[in-house]
């Protein structure tokens, strides 16, 4: 698989209306990244790698979440700056991941992407409600590598 054929515009589009939607309850930031990686023990490393590449550490509160996948390999990996899993701890990535990997395993990339980050948002606006003067700090749509 590649990132061109993993989703296509109309499934591009559901995925940043969810980042979008989950973003306006939020300070958080969300970010989905889809990349061909050949390293599959490695891709955790390549998460944190692409996390400070995209500037997603640089956020005021420390609460941007990425979701990492390495479209060839069949892995994602969700990731949290230091605010939010301070906050939610490793329960909270586990089922979010469950939650993804079984749209996945069905071959429903987007849905699985757009729960992933509907789950995320909402537990994001439970620890980092969305104030009147926030700035959508980092673009909402999707990266590729």
């Amino acid at each position: 698989m590649t990132v061109e054929s993993f989703l296509n515009a109309e499934e591009e589009l559901q995925v940043v209306d969810a980042i979008r939607v989950a973003e306006k309850m939020t300070s958080g930031e969300i970010r989905v990244h889809l990349e061909e990686y050949e390293h599959p023990e490695q891709v955790f490393d390549r998460t944190k790698e692409v996390f400070h590449f995209l500037k997603m550490d640089n956020t005021e509160a420390h609460n941007g979440v990425i979701i990492y996948v390495a479209v060839n390999l069949k892995q994602f990996v969700i990731y949290g700056d230091k605010g939010i899993h301070e906050k939610v701890g490793d329960t909270f990535w586990q089922s979010t991941r469950d939650a993804i990997q079984a749209q996945f395993k069905e071959g429903n990339f987007a849905k699985g992407l757009s729960n992933g980050v509907t789950e995320v948002g909402r537990v994001l606006q439970e620890y980092f409600p969305w104030q009147h003067n926030d700035t959508n700090e980092l673009p909402d749509e999707i990266s590729k590598g």
